[in-house]
């Protein structure tokens, strides 16, 4: 099984970029997690350019439709979802239909170095993917506090939403 981690943040020692890699390294047996690198590269969302979509756009619709599941992980900026990750759920929501988030099985995590841990971005984005026809599964992992490491929590809530994510892209598998 093939899950797509997506961290909205473009800062290089982003706190959910290394959230999504210490994700990866707690995957269960025969899943793998790939970190999706190219957020920074997509141009802002215009229906014009749809006749002719930019090769970014391409591969984004191209990687999130072939993945099993999607891991997303939010910063918060300004009490929620960076602009540039909304961005990419735009492009991807489209064309009506055929979308490549349409029904994709996500989950949502986030950090921050606040009490609350991203909490407002990820219940924000767990709505902006439900109306973009994604199937958000399990409950919000807010890490608070990420700057001071992570603690017994945190590494608890990252094994539940994966061990979530997993059981729901692929249930057969699963129940085996």
């Amino acid at each position: 099984m093939k899950i797509l981690a997506v961290s909205g943040s473009l800062r290089s020692d982003s706190y959910n970029t290394q959230l999504l890699r210490e994700a990866a390294r707690l995957a269960p047996a025969g899943v793998e997690i790939e970190l999706w690198d190219g957020l920074g590269e997509l141009p802002i969302y215009d229906q014009d350019l749809e006749d002719d979509v930019p090769e970014s756009v391409r591969r984004l619709r191209r990687d999130w439709a072939a993945a099993d599941a999607i891991l997303f992980a939010t910063p918060e900026y300004n009490g929620s979802v960076p602009g540039g990750l909304k961005n990419a759920i735009d492009w991807a929501s489209r064309p009506k239909g055929e979308a490549a988030i349409l029904n994709a099985t996500v989950g949502v995590i986030g950090a921050s170095q606040g009490q609350f841990g991203a909490l407002w971005a990820q219940q924000d984005l767990r709505r902006i993917l439900g109306i973009a026809g994604a199937r958000v599964v399990g409950e919000p992992v807010p890490v608070s506090r990420v700057h001071e490491g992570l603690d017994e929590a945190a590494y608890e809530g990252l094994r539940t939403a994966l061990e979530t994510l997993v059981q729901a892209a692929d249930p057969v598998a699963t129940a085996a």
